[in-house]
């Protein structure tokens, strides 16, 4: 169960319907997942895939940006979205060694599904984090195969949460982390827009872990840690991708992406060396904007363009805080228990053990 079905309701804002990314109207979500054993070696990972306008962004592209709050990591096609201000493609997430498979793949997958020859080129976005403690990183798993499910998979309505997709194998705050989600909708007099958050949590040191605002980790030391005699507390990383159905520009998409730095903040992450910490945030609020990558002939010269004025965008900035906040406790509730090969345990949290921590710290329900 979620945070709220908890009692744990995070910050002032108002969830959408779906407390999802989903809540963002045409954005899609799909998980192809590995968990197994190969050759005796436990596999546990996979890939998540992130749809704008329900797959159709190449021809109606999504004005977007991005931030790097700590680079120890890695993400495809974050340079052109840097200098053009436009996605195109669908988002994926996987595991650190799987990044160049997942974004050939999403390339070949483009390439079949156009039949248009003037389509010229393709510049997906693959972000990752490091799932090696619980998978066979080194036997790079992952194969086209799996983005293919997950993009067959992708669609609106809830998303399954915590190991699944590229979360199968993650960390958080030294507890099972994976995949979650969460969204904030402003009230009309605000624009009635919506800020959806979709993170994949592999970061974070148990003893800094706050949610609420209270310090929690201080008080879950009991429960095993997979670090205490190997690696470093905190090492991994966090992706997160932002969607909102506002009218931004590429400049208020990057803004927006910053503001991922607080909800990490509000948790307890965000300060580890050994995270890379990257985040995308992609705006819907204008349509009609020209394909791109495709030859000059028939494009209009010109797209009208809307854009929320930044007197009126603090809003948004705190929904986007809030929704990474509650994605990364949702991501932890989902965790499930499980054991790496060389027989560390990573223990799931589980909101009956967080609400009594909580209640040790000085927490009290609303």
């Amino acid at each position: 169960m979620r945070a709220r079905h908890w009692g744990i309701t995070l910050g002032l804002g108002t969830p959408g319907p779906l407390n999802a990314i989903t809540d963002v109207a045409g954005v899609r979500v799909g998980h192809s997942t590995l968990n197994t054993l190969r050759g005796g070696k436990p596999v546990r990972t996979g890939v998540t895939v992130i749809e704008p306008r329900a797959g159709a962004a190449r021809f109606e592209p999504c004005f977007a940006g991005c931030h790097v709050l700590n680079g120890n990591g890695d993400a495809t096609g974050l340079e052109w979205i840097r200098e053009a201000g436009l996605l195109t493609t669908p988002i994926a997430t996987t595991n650190t060694h799987s990044v160049g498979v997942v974004r050939d793949a999403l390339i070949a997958h483009e390439h079949a599904s156009l039949a248009d020859p003037a389509t010229y080129w393709c510049m997906p976005v693959v972000m990752e984090t490091y799932d090696g403690v619980l998978n066979d990183i080194w036997g790079q798993h992952v194969g086209a195969e799996h983005l293919r499910q997950a993009l067959a998979a992708a669609q609106g309505g809830a998303v399954a949460e915590g190991a699944v997709g590229g979360g199968t194998g993650m960390i958080c705050h030294e507890f099972k982390g994976g995949i979650g989600t969460a969204s904030r909708r402003l009230p009309a007099e605000q624009g009635g827009y919506t800020v959806g958050a979709l993170v994949q949590a592999n970061h974070g040191q148990r003893r800094e872990l706050r949610v609420d605002g209270y310090p929690v980790g201080r008080v879950l030391g009991e429960l095993a840690s997979p670090f205490a005699e190997r690696d470093t507390p905190g090492m991994g990383s966090i992706v997160v991708v932002l969607a909102t159905d506002a009218p931004l520009l590429p400049h208020q998409c990057q803004r927006l992406a910053q503001r991922a730095s607080i909800g990490i903040a509000r948790t307890g992450g965000g300060t580890d060396d050994s995270s890379g910490d990257i985040f995308l945030a992609f705006a819907t609020g204008n349509t009609g904007l020209a394909p791109a990558n495709y030859d000059r002939k028939g494009l209009p010269l010109s797209s009208a363009v809307a854009m929320l004025n930044n007197d009126h965008i603090s809003p948004l900035f705190a929904a986007a805080a809030e929704a990474v906040e509650e994605a990364i406790i949702n991501a932890l509730l989902a965790g499930v228990p499980m054991q790496a090969a060389d027989g560390r345990q990573v223990p799931a949290l589980g909101g009956e053990r967080l609400r009594q921590a909580l209640e040790q710290v000085g927490w009290r329900a609303p």
